[in-house]
């Protein structure tokens, strides 16, 4: 794997590689067993996901802040799909009382909880947004990127063990990142400025939500191998964690920075991918058979690759862990 890969389409070990479409990386999987979540799941790459998943048998539920555009979603997968299973509730991942919410919604469905896919496209995503707060006072790329979707993984975690543990089906979670990780400010993660207006950069915040993606699900990969496996074997969960770089794709996710990104793909167009591509590693993880028992890894391009070294270093993930439960209790005292 490499640039050459990148540019060229050309397969790596998987079998698949940059050209591969979501479709593709999915051919002959039955997930007609499964229930997934995704979050931004009504446009874009988030739309593209929930309509393959659906089409291999998957009940999606769709979660998202605009409900129109949900439901249009919904209307357009089931045209398509006769028996597609979609149902679609409301979520804004900058809003911990939405999260709250959204979850208490959906157990009180009482459906099983199979694969948690946590795009944040359109829905929720922000990119490269000018420095604003949340109605629960913390910076909104890393509130929406990051936090938002760290709640939701903590109030949804029981009914994935539960669904596992009843089933025999592995649980898969699966977080939205970015190679813009790699871009983030110089300590990796601003634990004591995360609000700091003054020194505020749009890009470096939102480098820094990715990288939080994935330090969460490093994490909690780790936490669940040990506290279930080694503390509790007789308790063993099948849950894995994993993250993913979907590729370049252009979308309402850019819409603070548009005019930036176009000059960016005219100069950079072989490495910009469309929907049905940006869609493929995240589909694959979700469903391949092939990453049975794999957690704690980032893919691109539906090939495991290296993170940066901050992304994989286990202090800061913790670090990470333990100032988010505590962002979390004093914003939820608060509310």
């Amino acid at each position: 794997m490499g640039i050459i890969s990148l540019i060229t389409g050309w397969p790596g070990p998987s079998g698949f590689g940059s050209a591969t479409t979501a479709e593709q990386a999915t051919a002959g999987i039955d997930a007609a067993n499964l229930t997934v979540i995704i979050t931004g799941g009504a446009s874009g790459i988030g739309l593209e996901t929930s309509r393959v998943l659906a089409l291999r048998g998957a009940h999606v539920i769709i979660a998202a802040r605009n409900m129109e555009t949900a439901n249009e979603a919904k209307q357009t997968i089931c045209k398509s799909y006769e028996n597609a299973k979609i149902d679609v509730l409301h979520l804004d991942l900058s809003s911990l009382k939405s999260v709250k919410t959204f979850a208490d919604n959906f157990i009180a469905l009482n459906l099983p909880l199979n694969k948690d896919v946590q795009i944040a496209r359109n829905n929720a995503g922000i990119m490269f947004c000018p420095y604003q707060l949340t109605q629960d006072g913390i910076e909104m790329q890393f509130a929406t990127n990051h936090l938002g979707h760290f709640y939701l993984t903590n109030l949804l975690l029981d009914k994935m063990k539960n669904t596992a543990s009843a089933t025999g089906i592995e649980g898969r979670i699966i977080n939205m990142s970015s190679v813009a990780h790699l871009h983030t400010y110089e300590e990796g993660i601003r634990f004591d400025a995360i609000n700091d207006k003054n020194s505020y950069s749009d890009k470096k915040a939102y480098g820094q939500s990715k990288l939080a993606n994935i330090l969460h699900a490093n994490k909690l990969s780790r936490r669940l191998k040990v506290f279930f496996v080694l503390l509790i074997p007789e308790e063993g969960v099948n849950i894995t964690v994993n993250s993913v770089h979907p590729g370049i794709i252009m979308t309402n996710l850019m819409r603070h920075s548009l005019n930036l990104m176009r000059i960016m793909k005219l100069l950079t167009y072989v490495l910009w991918k469309n929907v049905p591509q940006g869609a493929a590693t995240t589909c694959y993880v979700a469903l391949h058979p092939n990453l049975k028992g794999i957690s704690g890894k980032y893919f691109l391009d539906c090939n495991e690759w290296p993170a940066s070294d901050f992304a994989r270093d286990p202090k800061l993930a913790k670090k990470l862990w333990d100032y988010s439960n505590h962002l979390l209790d004093s914003a939820l005292q608060r509310s």
